[in-house]
């Protein structure tokens, strides 16, 4: 038992971040202001637990994919975490 934890430690430790962002909270938000050419969205969002981030309006970054599909103004639930030390929009989907 004592040579498996090394191993499922390995194991975790190598899991892709993908992987890791099915776990992180969705959370509700409003696109303030899209950057498209720096790939960045200004978002005015609740508390990100995963961050220990109070409710506020903060910059994140995102992938082109992420940017091109929201407007300002649009009602937002995404995930967030922190991404080679950026703060990262990493799954976003239009309020219903």
């Amino acid at each position: 038992m004592l040579r498996l934890f090394p191993l499922l430690a390995a194991l975790f430790l190598s899991m892709p971040a993908a992987q890791a962002q099915d776990s992180a909270p969705k959370v509700d938000g409003q696109i303030r202001k899209i950057d498209t050419a720096a790939g960045k969205l200004t978002i005015r969002h609740g508390e990100i637990a995963n961050l220990q981030m109070p409710a506020m309006t903060m910059v994140f970054r995102a992938a082109p994919e992420i940017v091109g599909q929201v407007r300002e103004g649009e009602q937002v639930r995404f995930t967030a975490d922190r991404i080679d030390g950026a703060l990262t929009v990493t799954s976003l989907e239009e309020k219903r």
